[in-house]
């Protein structure tokens, strides 16, 4: 066998296993949830995944178990590109169409749920990993049912509130909307739709406005404290860890849609639109400060903990590959002078 030829099999053999390893080693990364009001999927983390105090995160949980709710933050489609309405069938709205999640979708009038009134709102929303992009929030309308399965066509024709680019507040999206006038038990439905990715996020806030129309009195939804979020990493399958305030004062203020009238058909919203265009970020600083944001970068262009693995895979690659094969070169040139 030549020396080429022996580096070329010694580089398939025995680096590739370390690639792999690599990528293997590397965690999903998770994106964040609503927290003001809150997602059924952090209200029923917050009350534990192993023993939860509602009725309806007890049902929830039996659904899905409880991997779903240490995984709080990742109600995702990686492939969504704002096509939203064409990739969730009706009834999985809460869960994205994703069966881990299914027992988000359970119908029933007794989730826990948040208190709000119309007019001006500041919404929260948990960035675990932050990214660009542009948030959609769309009510309920008169008449929502609870006891039914979520379709497209329970939600109002277009977002009460929209925002690009949102600035962060210790770990949190804050933006403000205007909420239109409702009563009774409703739900906010939210859609991050990420412009440096086609990814997607949701989540379904169940709210009350002034008396609930079930006429009980709903559990009050908590959202996870960074303590409870520390808490339940180790069990997750999905890392915890965000990127850093990279987004802080700099994103746009929400703007509030116009309410519907009640004379205007109900008819279905188009698909989102909301993927933002970004301007390129800034060439990265020399030296320590480039260590310093390499995180915070990869939020902002779309790559996520396996980058970094890739890149030390492949720079390991390169560096034994071309060992082996100078090593082999030079026994060869030995060889044929003796």
């Amino acid at each position: 066998m030549t020396a080429r030829r022996t580096a070329s099999a010694v580089l398939a053999l025995g680096v590739a296993p370390i690639a792999f390893a690599g990528l293997a080693a590397a965690p999903a990364v998770a994106h964040g949830s609503m927290t003001d009001p809150v997602s059924r999927v952090s209200a029923c983390y917050t009350e534990g995944p192993e023993s939860p105090k509602s009725a309806a995160c007890k049902a929830a949980m039996a659904a899905s178990g409880a991997q779903a709710f240490y995984d709080w933050n990742a109600v995702n489609i990686a492939n969504a590109a704002g096509k939203h309405r064409d990739l969730i069938p009706d009834g999985k709205l809460c869960s994205a169409g994703n069966d881990k999640y299914r027992g988000l979708d359970l119908a029933r009038g007794d989730w826990p749920a948040s208190t709000l009134a119309a007019g001006k709102h500041t919404f929260r929303y948990k960035g675990t990993a932050p990214h660009r992009g542009s948030f959609e929030l769309y009510v309920t309308k008169d008449g929502y049912d609870p006891s039914k399965p979520l379709k497209w066509s329970d939600l109002e024709p277009k977002p009460f509130a929209t925002v690009t680019d949102p600035r962060m507040e210790n770990g949190d999206y804050v933006f403000d909307g205007t909420i239109p006038n409702k009563s009774g038990r409703h739900l906010i439905y939210s859609i991050w739709q990420r412009s440096d990715s086609p990814e997607a996020f949701y989540t379904c806030s169940d709210v009350v406005f002034g008396k609930d129309s079930a006429g009980t009195p709903a559990p009050t939804a908590s959202a996870p404290t960074d303590e409870e979020i520390k808490d339940g990493e180790d069990k997750s399958t999905v890392e915890q860890g965000g990127h850093g305030d990279d987004h802080a004062e700099t994103g746009a203020e929400a703007t509030a849609a116009a309410p519907e009238t009640s004379g205007q058909t109900t008819k279905e919203p188009a698909a989102s639109q909301s993927a933002a265009t970004t301007a390129p970020d800034a060439p990265a600083a020399a030296g320590a400060d480039a260590g310093a944001d390499a995180g915070e970068r990869l939020a902002e262009t779309g790559g996520d903990a396996t980058t970094s693995y890739l890149v030390m895979g492949g720079a390991a690659i390169l560096a034994l590959g071309a060992a082996v094969f100078f090593g082999a070169t030079r026994r060869g040139r030995r060889g044929a002078v003796r």
